[in-house]
């Protein structure tokens, strides 16, 4: 890649980063943020919940908004309204101020991240200059994070309104590059005045999300108020069931019902789905354990918890070269593998467990990362019409977030209903919460082994000659399960004359009709 190219990646790699530090160094606040606002519990974590929701309540529309509407557009009107809700959070003086505010960011960051993902697919010829731009997008979101739980600790020293108002610097940074290194968007065919937008879709798909988001949140409240999960679960379900309806007789669809038949994207979503569920609960089981039951403080955690970031080297280096000679659906397994290896490794965690004894957990989680999320992001797209490639950019984002959302909620439900059983029978409290620690772990080695069922099928799959074989061989190699036929003609790399998005037109529809 050109220097322009690699220009053009650092800004977009720049959103994904300010995403992961942004939701990091919220959490490590929260506390610092409920003492000073005299915060209820209940409010503290719908600080938290509200930007869940508005992430993976819009994630999907995001996604395909940047197809229709032009993903140029969709990246720096988002990005700026990140930047401006970021920094209003700073100034909040009630809790229900800093949830609207982080409501509104996560929805900014639902359609930010997508469009941004979908200009790298679009931007960089597929194979291994593609590959190596969504593998180096995928470590950079692991590294914010990581990076976010101790800037997060440090800043929240100083005040918590600093957790907030730091992002409007990276954004505002990001947002000028961007306006320079972004080409504008030349017109496509079937955008034109013609095409209608469906809002009836967009609707239907919204609340649905929004609906299923808040239900999968609910459920770490246990069995409290269950009539309320189950009424946001089922009418979710039944929203999902009329967007359905919806698209099958729109002309001009949402979302097209015949990419859920494509195996590979299919496949991305769900493992996309587990690992991040599993690497997500495993992360907050840990950061429990270490203080609240260990008495360790926000830096000193943070700190322990930095190899989980060592994805952000790995991805961009050992990755690619996996890729390459065992293909993407027998990395994606290996990642799998590391995950519940060392998962299972942490169930018997003891009250007094050295540094060195969580060691291999943390390094075995952290590596998965790296071998998982970036070959799901290129299995999720590779191959897919490029007027597509923004909502397969969404549908991968949304599984990630209703992932992460559904860890999270499960292990807090499973530790509270252990933990308050255990007091409940008059059992010590150091051991009873030692137990609901160990049996909350139950969740991520769960997950991690449902996903390894997954990543099983696809290498039964790419043996069989489906997608998923090694698609970092060359150009259009992951499209055809390695018959060396690619998707069409060579597409420009970002930075050259002329736009990815003016590749032939024949090329898309032949990938469509290669990847059924």
């Amino acid at each position: 890649m050109g220097a322009r190219a690699w220009a053009l990646l650092l800004v977009l790699c720049g959103t994904i980063f300010l995403e992961g530090i942004d939701i990091a160094m919220v959490a490590i606040a929260i506390p610092s943020i409920r003492s000073d606002l005299g915060l209820s519990t209940g409010m503290a974590a719908w600080v938290v919940s509200a930007y869940v929701l508005g992430y993976a309540g819009f994630t999907l529309l995001g996604g395909r908004a940047a197809d229709l509407l032009g993903r140029r557009r969709m990246f720096l009107v988002w990005l700026g309204v990140f930047l401006l809700f970021s920094g209003l959070g700073g100034f909040a003086t009630e809790g229900w101020m800093l949830v609207v505010a982080r409501f509104v960011t996560g929805v900014a960051a639902a359609f930010m991240t997508p469009a941004a993902m979908s200009i790298i697919t679009t931007s960089y010829a597929e194979g291994p200059d593609r590959n190596k731009a969504l593998l180096v997008f995928a470590g950079t979101s692991a590294g914010g994070f990581s990076l976010g739980l101790v800037v997060g600790g440090l800043l929240t020293e100083l005040g918590w309104q600093w957790v907030f108002f730091t992002p409007v610097f990276f954004a505002a940074v990001i947002l000028v590059a961007a306006l320079r290194l972004i080409p504008p968007e030349p017109p496509r065919a079937g955008t034109g005045p013609s095409r209608r937008f469906d809002l009836p879709g967009a609707a239907a798909a919204a609340g649905a999300m929004l609906l299923l988001a808040f239900g999968v949140v609910r459920l770490e409240h246990g069995f409290a108020d269950w009539p309320l999960t189950v009424a946001a679960a089922l009418a979710g379900l039944l929203l999902v069931g009329a967007f359905v309806r919806i698209e099958r007789r729109t002309a001009d669809p949402l979302v097209r019902l015949g990419i859920f038949r494509t195996g590979s994207v299919v496949r991305a979503g769900l493992g996309a789905l587990l690992y991040l569920g599993a690497f997500m609960g495993f992360q907050f089981v840990l950061t429990l354990y270490l203080q609240d039951l260990r008495g360790w403080s926000s830096w000193q955690t943070a700190v322990a918890m930095i190899v989980l970031g060592c994805d952000v080297i790995l991805s961009p280096t050992l990755t690619p070269r996996l890729v390459r000679r065992f293909g993407n659906a027998r990395v994606i397994l290996g990642g799998f593998v590391m995950a519940a290896v060392g998962y299972g490794l942490f169930l018997p965690v003891g009250a007094d467990w050295p540094y060195l004894a969580m060691f291999p957990t943390l390094l075995l989680a952290g590596t998965g990362f790296a071998l998982t999320l970036g070959p799901q992001m290129i299995a999720a797209t590779d191959g897919v019409a490029e007027r597509e490639q923004g909502l397969a950019s969404g549908l991968l984002q949304t599984s990630t977030q209703f992932g992460a959302a559904i860890g999270i909620s499960a292990v807090t439900a499973v530790y509270g209903l252990v933990s308050g059983g255990a007091h409940a029978h008059g059992g010590g409290a150091a051991d009873a919460d030692l137990a609901a620690f160990r049996w909350a772990l139950v969740v991520p080695v769960v997950m991690a082994v449902l996903g390894l069922v997954v990543a099983m099928v696809g290498v039964r799959t790419s043996r069989g000659g489906g997608r998923g074989g090694a698609v970092g061989a060359g150009p259009g190699s992951g499209a055809t399960g390695g018959r060396g036929k690619g998707t069409g003609p060579s597409r420009p790399v970002a930075g050259s004359a002329q736009p990815a998005a003016l590749s032939t037109p024949e090329s898309p529809r032949r990938a469509v009709r290669e990847a059924r």
